[in-house]
């Protein structure tokens, strides 16, 4: 197993490698939010094959495919060795309909649907404790962020959570829960086409110890040097992103970003997904960035960030800040 550099998340006792295998297009198609249809044995090569590289962390969440995408990382993870196994980082407060697969999940933060959900994640995990719990956007069942952060704090305290964290939320509501309890890690998303973190949730996470973990560092496929608009039109009719703002009304700016990344890129004699997500690493405050795959080869087309290290003048190019 290969071994990369890994720093500390936040004040918790992990260190995790700078990038970590995001498993959101693992939860293969038919639902809401789906990538299009997905092989799950190409998905358990892709993460047995990052876990092989050195990669130390997985983030996923029960939303990806109805619980397919957990149930999926527990069949990769499920023979390896104590010592090889990587940190497993899943979320919760999303709630979908069993009988209507494409509906949207409700945001809920009431404390006896969270520990449900955390039970449930356990098992299709099968795993006794996680790593890292995230609460995977603000709740919108009428819950108090106090109060669903309580059942965080408390679970963290009872051994079924190493880590507590939260996705999607910003300064106001990370001062509330860092009130109740500490914000062990924020969740934000955050690429060279989408820089608004930098100026609000980072700082405030620097300041007080919290790790940040973000996510979509190739804005969804864009920075990666394959996209074409006429790709975009040919995108699967079940894929989210033929209508999102940033492949239709945004996507000739993101394009001319992504060519930015791609001379940068080629300067370093690296493949242009691996210079986005370096560019993401570059920005103080960021101490890892999820990035998925669903191929062996996906995965090695960004694994030179975990290592990578971009000068002013290359972050600059692609996307200045401030």
């Amino acid at each position: 197993m290969t071994h990369l550099p890994t720093v500390a998340l936040g004040r918790t006792d992990m260190a995790i490698t700078r990038v970590g295998l995001g498993a959101w297009a693992i939860g293969g198609g038919d639902w809401a939010f789906a990538w299009g249809p997905q092989d799950d044995d190409a998905s358990v090569a892709a993460i047995r094959h990052a876990v092989e590289q050195g990669i130390n962390w997985i983030d996923t969440a029960p939303v990806y495919g109805l619980g397919h995408s957990e149930d999926v990382v527990r069949r990769a993870l499920a023979d390896l060795p104590e010592a090889d196994r990587p940190y497993v980082f899943t979320k919760s407060g999303l709630v979908w309909d069993e009988s209507d697969r494409n509906s949207k999940a409700r945001r809920v933060g009431a404390p006896d649907s969270l520990r449900r959900e955390v039970e449930a994640s356990l098992t299709r995990l099968g795993v006794e404790r996680i790593d890292l719990w995230q609460m995977h956007w603000p709740a919108e069942d009428g819950t108090p962020i106090e109060e669903y952060w309580q059942v965080f704090c408390d679970l963290r305290a009872e051994g079924k959570i190493r880590a507590a964290g939260l996705s999607n939320h910003g300064v106001a509501q990370l001062e509330a829960a860092e009130a109740v309890g500490h914000v062990d890690t924020l969740q934000p998303p955050f690429s060279a086409i989408r820089r608004d973190a930098a100026a609000d949730v980072l700082p405030w996470c620097e300041e007080h110890g919290t790790g940040v973990i973000v996510y979509s560092p190739m804005g969804s496929g864009l920075l990666t040097g394959a996209f074409t608009a006429e790709r975009v039109a040919a995108l699967p009719q079940d894929d989210w992103r033929r209508s999102a703002p940033a492949f239709t009304t945004d996507l000739e700016d993101n394009l001319a970003v992504a060519d930015a990344v791609a001379r940068v890129a080629e300067r370093h004699d690296v493949p242009t997904p691996a210079a986005a997500v370096a560019w993401a690493l570059g920005v103080p405050g960021v101490t890892g960035a999820i990035v998925g795959a669903r191929t062996p080869e996906q995965v090695d087309g960004w694994l030179p960030a975990a290592s990578l290290e971009l000068s002013r003048e290359d972050l600059a190019e692609i996307a200045p800040l401030g």
